[in-house]
């Protein structure tokens, strides 16, 4: 298969935790008898040095003209579901603020609407100062809250067929139409246990009780808040990748920023980005087995016990961002060359 992407390595640590990325995508590639074709594109502060364009449109055109990107856009790409998933890995449990009992087995798979709500609504200010009045408008409609859930039902049937709808329908008509459109979409998918929360409620239930939830669907706003949620609780944002899905390409980030004070140092974690790739390959291109492997191989890197600094204890060696892509890398080829059964 031809495994066509995109990359907009970006600003900050972007360039070299992407590089990474690329590095165990090209490696996997190879292992299993694919082609990996890269374009890499600028955006950002990095674009906006070089082209006095933060998104030069030759970079929206082949971000357009790929199978995947890695990193970077989403309005512009039109994916309207964020995938995030939190996993506590029973070897970070320690790296959890949470006692070890209360987040083991955490597997959470947050699904975010990302292109409605809130941060898309219709907003003003008015009056002098000293005396404005701002107002933000939370708005959906029902196609768009439709597709969201369809997409997020489906994931759950490939789950555990149990879902989290959450919102805040004793308060808000958005919440209160999004709750109603969640139940007929649900009348599709018999096989998966619906349940629905109030964010409030769910946010508590999240820290005290992680593990019970299986795929969580929510709005824009309460899903930003939820998905950072997730992540601290299971102890560290450098492991967690996410999928834009939805448009005509999908779009596939590690959820950390791009850390300026660390850049150029060896020391960012890659693998949210390379777990990203991952999830590249699964949703974007239907490898599974491929995605199977570079998950698998990151959590045996991480078993034995080579973590970056960001996961190491004071005072326990810590592997570089490139010692991290290479250890990951070697690991899928060693692993691809077992013969399976």
């Amino acid at each position: 298969m031809l495994i066509n992407i995109t990359t907009l390595p970006g600003d900050g640590i972007g360039p070299e935790v992407t590089a990474q990325a690329v590095a165990v995508l090209r490696t996997t590639a190879e292992s299993f008898g694919h082609e990996l074709r890269v374009t890499e594109k600028g955006v950002g502060g990095a674009a906006l040095v070089a082209s006095n364009d933060p998104l030069p449109a030759d970079t929206v055109v082949s971000c357009l003209s790929s199978g995947a990107v890695l990193l970077g856009l989403r309005k512009e790409l039109g994916v309207f579901a964020n995938l995030r998933p939190a996993i506590c890995l029973p070897e970070l449990e320690s790296l959890s603020p949470l006692r070890p009992e209360k987040v083991r087995g955490t597997n959470v798979m947050i699904v975010r609407e990302l292109l409605g709500g809130v941060y898309f609504g219709e907003r003003s200010t008015t009056g002098d100062k000293g005396n404005r009045r701002a107002v933000d408008t939370m708005a959906y409609s029902e196609p768009e809250i439709e597709r969201i859930a369809r997409l997020a039902f489906q994931l759950a049937q490939k789950r555990h067929k149990k879902m989290t709808s959450v919102d805040k329908a004793n308060v808000l008509d958005s919440s209160r139409l999004w709750r109603e459109v969640v139940n007929r979409v649900a009348n599709d998918f018999p096989a998966v246990e619906l349940s629905h929360m109030y964010v409030d409620s769910a946010a508590m239930a999240l820290v005290s009780r992680p593990s019970s939830f299986d795929v969580i669907l929510t709005e824009n706003m309460f899903g930003d808040i939820l998905s950072d949620q997730a992540g601290a609780v299971v102890g560290s944002l450098g492991l967690l990748p996410s999928a834009s899905l939805g448009g005509k390409v999908g779009l596939y980030e590690p959820i950390h920023g791009s850390a300026p004070d660390i850049a150029g140092k060896e020391i960012a974690n890659p693998l949210g980005a390379i777990l990203s790739g991952a999830m590249l390959l699964r949703h974007s291109f239907g490898l599974e087995h491929e995605a199977v492997s570079i998950e698998s191989t990151v959590r045996e890197v991480l078993a034995a016990g080579h973590w970056t600094r960001d996961l190491a204890a004071k005072g326990q060696p810590a592997v570089t961002t490139s010692e991290m892509g290479n250890l990951v890398a070697a690991r899928v080829r060693e692993r691809a060359a077992i013969p399976s059964n």
